[in-house]
């Protein structure tokens, strides 16, 4: 039990010591929160800009310039040349052109029978898909000003109720994700590495020299991992409550256990790949090359229903886009233990492999 306690004790020596291991699982994952938090911390809201050309001049024209600079969404600047307007719609420089033609207000019909006045409202149709939404702002405020200006009253109108519901931002998609990435980094590059470099120095001949038992040394392993990778998350997710007023509405007992699950899972993962390096060089690109694209893939930062369908399939069967997924769901709607079901045996399918393989390919001698 003492040889337990000195070799945990170790590890969290070896850690906090390490520099580059600290500002790997703990600064970058900082990083791209502090990032995405100045970003996106307003909602994410899409707004578009909007160069704007009242060729009228008119009382109306000017009414309407006025009700279309109220929406937030619609960025209005206004210009004087039409041609230039639409040379930066051309190029990207802008999402649209609005032009409100000379002699706009006498356009305007004096009954039902008359065709309406028109407002040219022009976009690059190579960006249809991203500007649908603008256009359908731009033709309510449209619709809204000619109703107004007519003195129109409506026969029948919608009544809104509002219900309450859980409002999240995009950091509170994010913030689960990190601590995922955290726990998948910290276990991946961590273990195979130091495991590499252990076994190429003969640290690990040497301790199977011993009487220290395998099984003391694979279990001071896994606790000092848990305990770094709990105050990781811990750390992180509190970060993110106190800075950035991320929700936290599920059980801390329940993220504690999904944190352990995903360390175990990661863990068995980085057994593999120190057992398939050939040196502590090999190890950290072999990691690497794994832990990067199911950053992406594992819906980290990006949720995974939006991907490519022909994606889906397999990036709902990693184990990371399982512990991002739960972890998001605890967090930000409060989901219980039954609700978390399939992602809880797909990480302990996991690790229960990754565990059995790891065993059957772990060496403690290089040359073996």
């Amino acid at each position: 039990m003492r040889a337990y306690f000195q070799l945990t004790l170790a590890q969290l020596r070896i850690y906090f010591r390490n520099r580059q291991a600290m500002i790997w699982t703990l600064v970058f994952p900082f990083f791209f929160m502090i990032i995405f938090g100045l970003l996106f911390n307003d909602g994410n809201n899409a707004t578009y800009s909007v160069k704007l050309v009242d060729l009228d001049q008119s009382q109306t024209s000017k009414q309407v310039v006025s009700i279309l600079e109220k929406q937030k969404p619609l960025k209005i600047n206004e210009v004087t040349q039409e041609e230039k307007a639409k040379n930066l719609l051309k190029n990207g420089k802008t999402d649209f052109v609005i032009v409100i033609p000379n002699g706009f207000q006498q356009q305007i019909p004096k009954n039902a029978t008359t065709q309406p006045a028109k407002i040219e409202v022009l976009y690059n149709e190579k960006n249809i898909s991203q500007v649908q939404t603008g256009l359908a702002v731009i033709q309510a405020t449209v619709d809204g000003a000619s109703k107004a200006i007519s003195n129109y009253v409506p026969k029948f109108a919608i009544q809104q109720k509002g219900i309450s519901g859980v409002t999240l931002k995009y950091l509170d998609f994010l913030v689960p994700g990190i601590v995922a990435m955290q726990i998948m980094n910290s276990n991946l590059n961590g273990v195979a590495g130091q495991i590499a470099s252990w076994r190429e120095r003969g640290v690990l001949r040497r301790m199977q020299g011993t009487t220290l038992r395998a099984s003391t040394f694979i279990a001071a392993q896994i606790t000092a991992r848990l305990i770094l990778n709990s105050l990781q998350a811990m750390l992180t997710i509190l970060v993110g409550y106190f800075a950035f007023d991320v929700s936290i509405r599920g059980s801390f007992l329940l993220l504690i256990l999904f944190v352990v699950l995903g360390t175990l899972t990661f863990m068995s993962i980085g057994f593999i790949i120190a057992s398939l390096a050939k040196s502590p060089e090999s190890a950290g690109p072999i990691a690497g090359f794994i832990s990067f694209p199911l950053m992406f893939l594992g819906g980290v930062f990006f949720p995974v229903s939006g991907m490519p369908s022909y994606l889906q399939g397999f990036v709902k069967t990693i184990p990371i886009t399982h512990l991002s997924s739960a972890m998001r769901e605890i967090m930000n709607t409060g989901a219980s233990f039954s609700d978390l079901s399939s992602d809880f045996w797909w990480l302990l399918v996991w690790m229960v492999v990754s565990f059995i393989i790891a065993t059957k390919a772990f060496r403690w001698d290089v040359s073996k």
